[in-house]
C-alpha cells in the first residue's frame, strides 16, 4: 500500500510574520529600563543631534547594555522618532486638546482659555534651550535630509494635525469659523513662535520674562479669534 505524501513545511511567504524586538519569546520587555533609554535618548539628542549620538553612548548613559537598546527600538530611526514623539507629549500633551470636546463650558474661560494653555504649552516647547539646538542643527547645511524629515514628521507635523482636530471639534460646536482647519493650525504656530522665536533662534536675546511671553501670547490669541472667532 503506497504511503501517503508528507505534507510540505509552508513556505516563507504563507508563515505568519514573526514578531520584532529581540529576547525570548513572549518575554515582556521591562518598561523601567525602556523609560531610561527614552530620557537618555531625549537629552542626547537634543544636545547633539542625530548624527552627533550613537547607540552606545545611549546605552551607556541609560546604564543598560546596547543589545537592550535595539530591543526596545529596533534601531537609531525609530529611536530617535520616538524620543521627538516623547518631547512633544512632555511638553504640549494630548490633555490640552481634548476639553474643547466636552463642550464650549468644558473649562473656566472656554475656547480662549484652551488657546492661551496650548500657545504657552507650545511657546515654552519652542523656546527651551534644548528645542533651540536641535532647530539650529537641523538648519546647518550638514544636517542630513531624512533626519529632518524624521524630526518633521514626528514633531511639528504630529503636533499640527493634533491641533488642527482641535479646532475642527471648536467649528463643530459653533465657536470657530474656519475654511480650512490645518492652515490655521500652521497660522497658529506660526503666530506664536512670532518674532520671540526668531531672536532666540539668532541669540540676539535673553530669554523673555514670563509677562512677556503672556503678553505675546494673548496678543497672538486677540488675532487668532479676531480671524476666526465666530463672535468677531
Amino acid at each position: 500500500m503506497p504511503s501517503k505524501p508528507r505534507p510540505h513545511p509552508p513556505s516563507s511567504a504563507s508563515r505568519p510574520p514573526a514578531k520584532s524586538g529581540g529576547g525570548a519569546p513572549g518575554r515582556p520587555k521591562d518598561p523601567g529600563k525602556r523609560a531610561a533609554i527614552l530620557e537618555a535618548a531625549k537629552r542626547l539628542f537634543m544636545a547633539n543631534g542625530y548624527e552627533g549620538v550613537s547607540m552606545d553612548q545611549i546605552a551607556a548613559d541609560a546604564k543598560v547594555s546596547k543589545l537592550t537598546v535595539y530591543s526596545h527600538f529596533g534601531d537609531k530611526k525609530s529611536l530617535f522618532t520616538a524620543a521627538i514623539v516623547a518631547k512633544l507629549d512632555e511638553q504640549v500633551p494630548a490633555a490640552l486638546f481634548q476639553s474643547a470636546r466636552g463642550g464650549a463650558d468644558a473649562e473656566p474661560g472656554g475656547l480662549r482659555t484652551q488657546l492661551t494653555r496650548i500657545g504657552q504649552a507650545f511657546f515654552a516647547l519652542v523656546s527651551s534651550e534644548e528645542s533651540l539646538s536641535m532647530h539650529r542643527m537641523m538648519m546647518t547645511a550638514t544636517g542630513e535630509e531624512h533626519v529632518r524629515r524624521l524630526f518633521w514628521e514626528a514633531g511639528p507635523r504630529r503636533l499640527k494635525a493634533g491641533f488642527a482636530e482641535f479646532l475642527r471639534e471648536a467649528i463643530g460646536q459653533g465657536l470657530l469659523q474656519i475654511e480650512d482647519p490645518e492652515r490655521a493650525a500652521g497660522q497658529f504656530f506660526c503666530l506664536i513662535k512670532g518674532d520671540l522665536h526668531v531672536r532666540l533662534m539668532c541669540s540676539l536675546c535673553e530669554e523673555p520674562a514670563p509677562c512677556e511671553i503672556g503678553a505675546h501670547v494673548d496678543a497672538c490669541i486677540d488675532m487668532f479669534l479676531r480671524a476666526y472667532g465666530t463672535d468677531r
